[in-house]
């Protein structure tokens, strides 16, 4: 029998905001068995379009494991889309109308999930569309970017990342979900150590206050980590481990 062609590979569509974390080094051998695994549980899922979630503490490496996700999945023939829910919180100006800054102002105002489902998730969902926005609000330089859209295909598959991504106004859209675990102290001390530009001085304590806080009370009302399909020991880069499932 003629032994079948391995897929072509595909492309990866990113976001349009200047809100970019680079795509990784490449990673160490046991990582990226780890990635293609997880790959291979996403795209058993089935043929068609499918959303996947990647959630987890503030600075937990979400970011960078949906890229190499992403690759892996484009790797194996299917067109990738790329976003994060950063690109989908309510602007700076509208501050001034909603706490944003206090841990639970954070986690209850600072996203906007209506124009998350509306030029995102619904799109990827409806059979119909044939496109789709990456970014609404840039977080840097604060343009909407929800008319730039991405075409879809018949079998794109979105990973879109970001914490809060499983609670109960979105949850219902993921096909697979993947929780990206570290401890709290690591957090706050990776977080700290990635945002001294833009906070300064002032990052551990953002990272602790509003940050932490705001976890703490996702994983308190909406325990996320309970639903995840998979749970990922992020804690050492080069060597993750995958905790559920197990074997």
């Amino acid at each position: 029998m003629p032994q079948e062609s391995p897929p072509q590979p595909s492309d990866v569509h990113y976001s349009v905001s200047t809100w970019q974390q680079p795509v990784p080094p490449p990673a160490s051998a046991g990582r990226a068995r780890l990635v293609a695994e997880l790959a291979a549980r996403v795209l058993a899922r089935g043929s068609g379009r499918l959303l996947v979630g990647l959630d987890g503490l503030t600075a937990a490496g979400k970011t960078s494991f949906g890229h190499e996700l992403a690759a892996e999945l484009a790797a194996r023939g299917r067109t990738v889309m790329r976003a994060t829910l950063d690109d989908f919180k309510r602007p700076w100006k509208d501050r001034h109308l909603y706490d944003r800054e206090s841990g639970e102002g954070y986690y209850r105002n600072a996203y906007d999930y209506d124009t998350l489902k509306r030029v995102l998730l619904d799109p990827f969902r409806s059979p119909e569309a044939a496109e789709c926005a990456l970014c609404s609000i840039d977080p840097l330089t604060q343009v909407d970017h929800s008319a730039t859209t991405t075409p879809l295909t018949a079998d794109a598959v979105l990973v879109a990342d970001g914490v809060f991504a499983f609670r109960p106004e979105l949850d219902g859209y993921w096909d697979y979900r993947i929780w990206i675990d570290v401890d709290a102290e690591l957090s706050v001390r990776r977080g700290a150590a990635r945002d001294q530009d833009w906070a300064g001085a002032a990052a551990e304590a953002v990272h602790r206050d509003r940050y932490l806080v705001a976890a703490r009370v996702y994983l308190a009302e909406a325990g996320p980590m309970e639903r995840a399909d998979a749970i990922v020991d992020n804690t050492a880069f080069d060597s993750p481990r995958l905790i559920r499932p197990a074997g």
